[in-house]
């Protein structure tokens, strides 16, 4: 089931792998607004292990969900999400890359350390939790 609206989302989530237990959940910035999803991680120094971006779009698209690394100067585990909330695809980003595009169509972005990369994998369904 696709998250509540905005309105009612926190600020701040959980991506919760429905399929595997976390031991631990990195804080998540829900991003849905243009000036969010514009600015992203650009100009950032580093990502902590416990903190993250959850790039949110109106639709599922390969197009729209893709991410660019430009001014990221540190690499990132990308996890694409569709809007039945499975994840679709998912790539280590290496900083100051032109672009990466999902395999399939995505409505959700989620950026995070690369530490947390392999505690998703494809067809995992995930659950948005408010921090």
């Amino acid at each position: 089931m696709p998250p509540r609206s905005i309105i009612e989302m926190s600020p701040y989530i959980f991506v919760q792998n429905r399929n595997k237990p976390l031991r631990s959940l990195p804080r998540i910035k829900f991003c849905d607004s243009f000036l969010c999803r514009l600015r992203g991680l650009m100009f950032r120094s580093h990502l902590g292990p416990d903190e993250g971006l959850l790039l949110a779009i109106g639709r599922d698209s390969r197009a729209d969900s893709s991410i660019h690394m430009l001014f990221v100067p540190f690499d990132l585990a990308v996890i694409w999400i569709n809007s039945n909330m499975e994840v679709v695809d998912k790539v280590v980003a290496k900083s100051w890359r032109p672009a990466y595009f999902p395999a399939r169509a995505a409505r959700y972005t989620l950026e995070i350390h690369p530490d947390h990369f392999n505690e998703y994998e494809i067809g995992h369904k995930v659950e948005f939790q408010n921090a």
